[in-house]
């Protein structure tokens, strides 16, 4: 994502660190100068160095924080930048706090958990422009999302309509081809009973001209013996 919000510089908070010993403010002024030359992981060291030797400073760990960030290791700046407001003493303080955690958040694609900060920041500070201006931001970008959501959301409805479309289409064919089985095979009953009664007809039939046959050969044999018999005559008185 390209860089857009609006962050607090750790140069800011530098003047107010003269009231700690020589040995954290050095620390601190070196790791400002060495975060300016873009070389955070060097700055990252004596940030931490300075926390060490005070854990009470605000600054060390505010700063720490943005060396994080730079580095894009969002969760570790926020816990570094969290860790900072038992040290912060006034409402400005909490409410940088709170702006670069909101920033911190947005950039780890938390949308919702960054404006919550930012609203935070600002009801410590209600006039601090960059917030509103990373607040208005934000809100933005979750009104983007939505519709994005919202388009997905909608194309995956239409996918399902015409995947259900598509499924009952496929029912639809499958009972059609079900159907014209069922009538060919109710077209084709009929005439395999018709076929059926013809064979039985036609064995019949040829039963029946055999029993004929048979009873032809019977009566021949029975008139055969009739004409071969004696005739007896009566006898001459």
């Amino acid at each position: 994502m390209r860089e857009s919000i609006k962050y607090f510089l750790l140069t800011l908070l530098i003047p107010t660190a003269f009231s700690f010993a020589q040995s954290t403010r050095g620390l601190i002024n070196d790791g400002v100068n060495l975060y300016n030359e873009k070389k955070f992981s060097d700055a990252e060291v004596n940030f931490k160095k300075g926390a060490e030797k005070n854990p009470e400073s605000f600054e060390a760990k505010f700063n720490l924080g943005d060396t994080y960030y730079k580095q894009e290791r969002y969760d570790e700046a926020i816990k570094s930048f969290q860790s900072a407001l038992a040290s912060a003493k006034t409402d400005e303080e909490k409410a940088k706090i709170y702006h670069n955690v909101g920033n911190s958040l947005l950039k780890s694609q938390k949308i919702k958990e960054s404006i919550g900060a930012y609203e935070e920041a600002l009801k410590l500070n209600p006039n601090d422009q960059e917030t509103k201006y990373n607040l208005s931001y934000a809100l933005n970008m979750l009104k983007n999302q939505n519709q994005k959501q919202n388009q997905k959301n909608d194309k995956n409805k239409d996918q399902n309509k015409d995947q259900q479309k598509q499924n009952q289409d496929q029912q639809n064919k499958q009972d059609q081809q079900k159907q014209d089985q069922q009538k060919q095979n109710q077209q084709q009953q009929p005439q395999n009973q018709k076929q059926q009664e013809q064979k039985i007809s036609k064995q019949e039939a040829e039963r029946i001209l055999d029993a004929l046959k048979n009873n032809e050969k019977d009566l021949q044999k029975q008139l055969r013996r009739v004409r071969g018999q004696k005739v007896k005559t009566e006898k001459d008185w």
